[in-house]
C-alpha cells in the first residue's frame, strides 16, 4: 500500500490529505483566505491523530506546485520540503491547474455537469485585478494551451469558444463572468480546490518515479512577487512630511 500526503496551498483553499493508493483516507480544508500558515501544521498533525499514521508511514509527499498565491505556495513547498527530508521520502510536485481540471472532471459533486459533451475546461486562480492564472484543457486532460498569466478581456479565448463550449472555474473565474459573454462560455461557481484532486495523478507519478529533488525544488510562480506598501503607511509617511 502506498501512503501519500498531499498539500495544497497554491490557492485560497487551504487543503491537505492522505491517502492510501488512490482511496482518501482523511482530509482537513478550510476556504478561509490567507489560513494557511495558520492551519497547514495542525491540519496534518490532526490527519495523522486520525489515521493512526506519523510522517515516517508516508510513502511520498505531494504538493501542489502552483501557479498560485507566492506566499501560499512557498507555505505548501516549504513544508513539504521540510517533511520529505526528514523523512527522507520521495517528494512530487503537481501542476495546480491540471489538478482543478482534474478534481471537475471527476469529483461527483460536478456529476450533474453535461461533460458529455465536446468541451475544453479553463481552471482559473485569481491573480491581481483582471488578471488570472490558467491553461486549457480538453475532455481528456490533454493540455490545449499552456500555463499563462492572462489579462481577461472581452476577446479573451475566442478562438477556443467559437470551437466548443469551455467552462471557466476557480478563484479566478467570476470575476470574469461580466468581461468573457461568448454564448460558449460556461462558467461554474463555488469551485474549491482540494488537496484530493491530488491523489490520482500524484500516486501516478509515484509508479512512475517522478520525484523532485528536494534540495532544489522550487514551485512555478509565473510570475515575480512584488511586495507593496500598505496605503495607510504611505498616507501616514506623507502626513509625517508635511508636518
Amino acid at each position: 500500500m502506498i501512503n501519500i500526503l498531499h498539500i495544497e496551498t497554491a490557492s485560497p483553499t487551504c487543503s491537505v490529505a492522505i491517502s492510501e493508493n488512490k482511496r482518501l483516507l482523511a482530509i482537513r480544508e478550510s476556504y478561509v483566505d490567507k489560513s494557511h500558515a495558520a492551519l497547514i501544521t495542525v491540519f496534518i498533525k490532526e490527519l495523522f491523530e486520525e489515521t493512526g499514521l506519523k510522517a515516517p508511514d508516508m510513502d511520498a509527499i505531494s504538493v501542489s506546485m502552483g501557479p498560485g498565491s507566492y506566499t501560499g505556495l512557498r507555505i505548501g513547498v516549504s513544508t513539504a520540503k521540510g517533511l520529505a527530508y526528514g523523512t527522507g521520502k520521495p517528494l512530487i510536485a503537481v501542476n495546480t491547474l491540471k489538478t482543478m481540471a482534474w478534481g471537475l472532471a471527476h469529483d461527483p459533486e460536478y456529476a450533474s455537469l453535461d461533460l458529455k459533451e465536446d468541451f475544453y475546461l479553463s481552471p482559473m486562480i485569481d491573480a491581481r485585478r483582471m488578471e488570472v492564472y490558467t491553461s486549457l484543457f480538453d475532455g481528456q486532460l490533454n493540455t490545449i494551451r499552456d500555463i499563462s498569466a492572462e489579462i481577461i478581456e472581452e476577446g479573451s479565448f475566442k478562438t477556443f469558444l467559437d470551437r466548443k463550449p469551455v467552462y471557466f472555474f476557480g478563484s479566478g473565474a467570476e470575476k470574469c463572468r461580466d468581461t468573457i459573454k461568448h454564448k460558449n462560455a460556461r462558467f461554474i461557481p463555488g469551485f474549491n480546490n482540494s488537496s484530493g484532486f491530488m491523489i490520482s495523478p500524484a500516486y501516478e507519478s509515484y509508479l512512475q518515479k517522478k520525484f523532485e529533488d528536494v534540495a532544489y525544488f522550487e514551485p512555478y510562480y509565473l510570475k515575480d512577487f512584488i511586495a507593496t506598501t500598505p496605503k495607510n503607511k504611505i498616507l501616514g509617511a506623507s502626513f509625517k512630511t508635511n508636518k
